[in-house]
This record gives C-alpha cells, sequence and structure tokens, in this order.
C-alpha cells in the first residue's frame, strides 16, 4: 500500500508512549469488583483514549455503578494517580521520538489526559517528553470541545504547529480505535499500535496496523529512515 508523504507527526500517550493500560484496567476492574459487577473487553474498548468525564460516564453506564460522573471519578482519579507515578516506556517509543526530533520533524502529543494527570505520568520521562514542541491535554484544554472519538484534539493539536500544516501532512500515532477514528476524521493517516484486547474489527480504519513502534518504517511515510550500523 502506498502512503502519504507526511511532515508532522502527532503521538497519543497512554499505550502508545508510556505502558498504563494495565495500571487502567487494574483500577476499573477493582470498582467494578467493589460494587459486584464486571469491567469487561467491551467497555475497554468504549472508554479507551477519552476524556475523563465521557470515560466515567461510560464506566457509570456500562458497568452499572451507582454513582454520578463526578463521584465516579472522585473514587477512581485518586487510585489512578496513585498507580502511574511511575509508568515504563512502550518498545520502540524513545528510538522513535529521539529519531524524529533528531531529524527536525516536528512533533507534539495529542493526549486525552488532564494535565494533571500528564505532570504525574511523565515525571520519570521529562527529558523525553520536552522534545516535543507542544503537547494537547484533551480532558482540560478549553480548546478542545469534544472528545475522541472526534477530530477535535488533533485538529487543536495541528493548529499549534508554528507553520500550521494541512491535515494530510501529519502522522498520527494512536493505541485506541477512538483515537484512530478521530485521527482520520481530522483528514489525518493513523499508526495503529492495537492493545491486545482490540477485536479484529475494531482495528480497521487505521492507515497502517502495527505489534509495536518498534516495527515503524519512517521512509513509508516520507520521514527520514532509521540509521543502519
Amino acid at each position: 500500500m502506498a502512503f502519504k508523504h507526511v511532515s508532522h507527526v502527532i503521538f497519543d500517550m497512554d499505550g502508545l508512549i508510556i505502558e498504563s493500560e494495565s495500571v487502567y484496567d487494574k483500577v476499573f476492574s477493582e470498582i467494578a469488583l467493589n460494587h459486584g459487577t464486571e469491567y469487561t473487553k467491551d467497555t475497554k474498548l468504549k472508554m479507551m483514549g477519552t476524556p475523563d468525564p465521557i470515560t466515567a460516564q461510560i464506566a457509570i453506564k456500562e458497568m452499572q455503578l451507582p454513582y454520578n460522573v463526578d463521584q465516579f471519578l472522585e473514587i477512581y482519579l485518586p487510585r489512578a494517580k496513585e498507580l502511574l507515578k511511575h509508568p515504563q516506556l512502550m518498545p520502540g517509543a524513545k528510538r522513535l521520538i529521539q529519531h524524529l526530533h533528531k531529524h527536525n520533524i516536528p512533533i507534539a502529543i495529542a493526549t486525552s489526559s488532564s494535565q494533571e494527570f500528564l505532570q504525574i505520568k511523565t515525571q520519570d520521562h521529562q527529558e523525553l517528553i520536552s522534545l516535543f514542541q507542544h503537547i494537547v491535554c484533551g480532558s482540560t484544554d478549553p480548546e478542545v470541545k469534544n472528545g475522541k472519538p472526534a477530530p477535535d484534539i488533533f485538529q487543536v493539536c495541528a493548529s499549534r504547529f508554528s507553520d500550521k500544516p494541512r491535515p494530510d501532512q501529519c502522522l498520527v500515532f494512536e493505541d485506541s480505535p477512538n483515537g484512530a477514528m478521530g485521527a482520520i476524521a481530522a483528514g489525518m493517516q493513523v499508526v495503529l499500535v492495537p492493545d491486545p484486547d482490540i477485536p479484529r474489527e475494531a482495528r480497521q480504519p487505521a492507515t497502517l496496523l502495527l505489534g509495536s513502534l518498534e516495527e515503524f518504517k519512517p521512509e513509508l511515510f516520507g520521514l527520514p529512515a532509521f540509521e543502519r550500523f
């Protein structure tokens, strides 16, 4: 398949740059267990990549929890913050980010996390995170009116590059179908590195599917290839 050449790259964060999905699975499973209900793969698929208020709405509905959104977040957020203080980097993330930065490819992050969560999750990786030109936090950024799978966060992120690239000049890396759908709705190509729990049919919208960022070949999209030693 021939892919369009791009000049700018946008990354999701959770499950793509940092390993955090197992933490979210743990927290949601604990909440479900405490109420005699179940956190299923279908529920996970619906919540992946969504901003906190939408995550809460889906969790309450799907797991039939006796909370409103604020009550759920009062339980969920402190526990998630506690477990997300020292996440590991996902395979291939550091190499790819450093490579793009070295070759002066503009890079940014479009995450559904809040600014507070971003700071907690990236405190061990500030040197790497500093390579990004900017970061858009969907849960707290006033310009992001609708969360993934809406295109808003990617449109806002692209608009904040100094040279204002067109959507077709941007490549998005995502791990969730909600994120992939949002990127495509924004007119961008998307590389999906899906969580193992994501069913085959939910992976279809992606421009390219990978098992890991380690498999990515930048030259497919007109980006500088990795150096061979």
